[in-house]
């Protein structure tokens, strides 16, 4: 009766929450309810690039400014990840539609790009930029219509519809560059159910834009700053010519929609990805597989270790003594500290540190905390997190030092603080240095998509460890088998050698995917990935060593030691 009063508050909280589970939103990203007419802020993040992978504010292009620039406050993700959000001058209303508007400029004067800016905007289009806004938080996208069966009949062909973030700055064409410089902005909106007595609410769902290029003369604009777009294919571009100045009009025209999606699932169209089946047989093939060899591999060793414990620890006959031989032989040298013990121990407690934030990152963006719809949530938790994480990193390299008869524990302290942070601030001041020189906002590191498949990934996390543990442990089997008792260093080493596979995938990725011929974008790719490869290093050499740490200790302890 006792134990069940004792759970009954927990039940009732546990219950509690299930009730108010439909009504909780992580905080910053609650709905907004619009009513008609109501404006609907548009805003600018940035220009991005795959080709660069340099990401530049809004304005550092000629685009039509409000009387009043403003930045939105933001977070360190949001500084990392190169975003500039700041107002822009379109005017949308909840519900209400606009055919043609002239952004800046006046019907009988329309915007002059000055030779400077025109070869600034020609340059920008030549390097495959996207132009990144948001209105109510959700990213534009780009509606991106292909067809599935192409052998087939025209009437029997499916449209395969995918979205592509942003929307193109221009295009080129037989060596000449055309500016979009119209916008068909199409949001989607969710109408709330209310009382009869309310009035309606609306949900912004979606965000979608076709952009267009229109020359001058064919854009018709009064005094209203009202214009009239071309019937047809009658128009024709308009051509940014970077060696003269251009006159051009900056228009855009809105279109509503009602939607049935809801405010909750409005990001799944963000998020979607077309081979998701694909991956999840991989990551099921793939821990079955691992699984299996680990249970196959783990029966070998058990058995392998069991008769070599039960030789080492049966007492014969003195006729019958042998010299001993294997890894009892080296039980005396087998815990000799290593060179260099205070390097070691530094990098192992930079590892627990990753460790454990990478761990409880991915359990945390699993649960679905850290939503992209909160920009900068996922890089600001990672930062916060690894802070914190020091304390275990610093315990953990403190009780390795000391269980290597390390003394100057002071300067072991200040070694861990310092190492792998200092590698990593010196790598990206010099490449900020190059940023700055470039008038960057930051680096483009992800290519601007949003990645989501948190589940996925701590399977693969998974995996990773299992791995990692389970070759370490035969490796310094067998190491110790030969009678070499230096196993300390050649472990970490090995287990964390897996990041020589990534540095290689990431310079095949870069010689046979990416176009990137530049020397800036270049050295931020591979200072990103020096970086990268660098705490994955870290990170399975630390998993690895651990486990064959425990299992070192585990197998000398059987064994009856003279």
């Amino acid at each position: 009766m006792a134990a069940t009063m004792d759970w009954l508050p927990w039940s009732l909280l546990l219950l509690s929450l299930t009730c108010e589970s439909s009504a909780f939103y992580v905080p910053g990203v609650a709905p907004i309810n619009f009513h008609q007419n109501d404006p609907v802020e548009i805003k600018a993040v940035k220009l991005t690039s795959s080709r660069t992978q340099l990401p530049y504010e809004y304005y550092s292009l000629p685009f039509c400014q409000p009387s009043k620039i403003t930045y939105k406050a933001e977070n360190l993700g949001e500084v990392l990840r190169g975003d500039r959000i700041v107002n822009t001058p379109f005017q949308v209303l909840m519900n209400s539609e606009k055919k043609c508007e002239v952004l800046c400029g006046q019907s009988n004067k329309p915007v002059t790009l000055t030779v400077e800016q025109s070869r600034l905007v020609a340059e920008r289009i030549t390097e495959d930029y996207y132009v990144h806004l948001i209105a109510d938080n959700l990213p534009v996208a780009t509606r991106l219509e292909l067809y599935s069966n192409r052998d087939s009949d025209d009437k029997k062909k499916e449209k395969d519809v995918q979205f592509e973030h942003g929307y193109r700055l221009g295009f080129t064409d037989v060596n000449k560059i055309y500016l979009h410089n119209h916008l068909s902005f199409i949001l989607y909106y969710h109408r709330e159910d209310m009382e009869e007595d309310q009035e309606h609410t609306y949900r912004v769902v979606r965000f979608e834009v076709i952009p267009q290029s229109i020359r001058l003369e064919d854009l018709k604009a009064d005094e209203k700053s009202s214009c009239t777009l071309p019937e047809g294919t009658n128009s024709s571009p308009q051509e940014i010519d970077p060696t003269k100045e251009n006159q051009l009009y900056f228009t855009y025209s809105v279109h509503w929609e009602e939607s049935d999606i809801k405010w909750a699932s409005r990001w799944d169209t963000y998020l979607t990805m077309s081979d998701v089946q694909i991956h999840w047989f991989s990551i099921i093939n793939s821990v079955v597989v691992v699984f299996f060899l680990s249970g196959i591999l783990s029966m070998i060793i058990i058995r392998t270790l069991r008769k070599d414990i039960a030789n080492y620890n049966k007492e014969d006959d003195i006729e019958d003594t042998m010299e001993e031989s294997g890894w009892k032989l080296v039980h005396g040298d087998v815990f000799r500290p290593p060179q260099y013990p205070m390097i070691l121990s530094s990098l192992l407690g930079s590892g627990i540190q990753l460790f454990c934030m990478i761990l409880i990152v991915i359990f945390v963006a699993m649960l679905g905390m850290l939503s992209p719809s909160s920009r900068g949530a996922l890089m600001t938790t990672a930062c916060f997190l690894f802070m914190f994480m020091g304390v275990f990193g610093g315990f953990s390299a403190g009780r390795l030092y000391r269980t290597l008869k390390g003394h100057r524990w002071k300067k072991g302290a200040f070694c861990t603080a310092t190492l792998y942070p200092g590698v990593v601030f010196g790598i990206c001041f010099v490449l900020n240095c190059f940023i700055w020189g470039k008038h960057s906002s930051g680096a483009a590191i992800w290519e601007n998509q949003f990645y989501y498949l948190f589940g996925f990934l701590f399977l693969v996390f998974i995996i990773l460890v299992v791995s990692c543990s389970q070759i370490s442990i035969v490796m310094v089997y067998f190491q110790l088998c030969a009678e070499d008792y230096r196993w300390w260093w050649r472990n970490f080493l090995v287990s964390g050698g897996s990041a020589f596979y990534v540095l290689v995938y990431a310079i095949f990725y870069f010689v046979n995917k990416l176009d990137i011929v530049e020397f800036i974008p270049s050295l931020l790719y591979f200072g990103y990935t020096a970086l990268m490869v660098l705490s994955f290093w870290l990170l399975t050499g630390t998993i690895g060593f651990y486990a064959a740490y425990m299992f070192v200790r585990k197998i000398y302890a059987a064994v009856k030691i003279d």
